[in-house]
């Protein structure tokens, strides 16, 4: 029964991911070098990749920010109930219980050129939806709950004892935050930056909502593959879903090194 279950758990492993992770390198070089080098270097997948890269500098940097900002709050403030926490909790892991496109379309509606807010923007020069600014709020979105449920558990593991002892001996909360807090969750914090990078390069329901998919202009690299898997461009949606996945990859070892790294300090 045992071996039996083993192999069960090696062929969904085999089916799930090894498969399709392969039948994507195939695919990418089913022209050859040469069609796999056209692929990657068309006008439309050199403006989506860069698109992705910006994507992902951004959000990070604010996802970092406000993430480790808004777990200090929800461990340490004493200044606030319990029912806010609760509150902000829940807000916090919306993401995880709304579909990526639900979260789009809210974007749409309250930012849309047809909304109020949207059409302000719009007449101060502003364009949210279908353009950077709505791609950048989508996509944190879902990925805001990372950071802070990394970082909240090892804020709750060390306590404050260190921190309150740090502010009696007279420490600014900025030193105090570089110099006892950081050490200990600089890993938290590592692992929720790859969490981040890796759910942005992936990241395509809200995206493509808020996005309009416009060529050229708001297409990321996963609604560019979308796109070519729409059109029967097989060898090309293949060459960037390939580049997509090396990342991703890259981004797990990176996580599997932090560990250690952890482990041995």
């Amino acid at each position: 029964m045992r071996r039996l279950l083993i192999g069960l758990t090696y062929l969904v492993f085999l089916v799930l991911l090894v498969a399709p992770l392969a039948k994507i390198f195939v695919g990418s070089w089913g022209d050859g070098w040469s069609g796999f080098t056209e692929s990657l270097t068309r006008e439309q997948s050199l403006h989506a990749l860069m698109m992705t890269g910006i994507l992902v500098v951004i959000v990070t940097v604010l996802n970092t920010v406000f993430g480790v900002m808004l777990a200090i709050y929800l461990v340490r403030a004493e200044w606030m109930s319990r029912r806010i926490k609760g509150l902000l909790n829940s807000i916090v892991d919306l993401p995880f219980a709304v579909s990526p496109v639900i979260g789009g379309l809210m974007i749409v509606l309250v930012l849309g050129p047809n909304s109020a807010i949207g059409a302000f923007f719009e007449d101060v020069g502003i364009k949210v939806v279908y353009a950077l600014p709505g791609m950048i709020l989508a996509t944190l979105f879902v990925t805001f709950p990372l950071m802070v449920r990394e970082v909240m558990p090892v804020l709750q593991e060390i306590g404050a004892q260190q921190e309150e002892a740090a502010s009696t001996l007279g420490a600014y909360s900025w030193y105090t935050f570089w110099k006892v807090t950081w050490p200990s969750i600089r890993w938290g914090v590592i692992y929720g930056v790859v969490l981040t990078v890796a759910r942005t390069l992936g990241e395509f329901g809200a995206v493509l909502v808020v996005s309009g998919n416009i060529m050229n202009k708001t297409q990321t690299a996963t609604t560019l593959v979308y796109q070519d898997v729409e059109n029967f461009n097989v060898t090309e949606a293949s060459s960037v879903a390939l580049v997509l996945a090396a990342f991703s990859v890259g981004l797990l070892l990176l996580m599997e090194w932090a560990k250690k790294r952890k482990e041995v300090h």
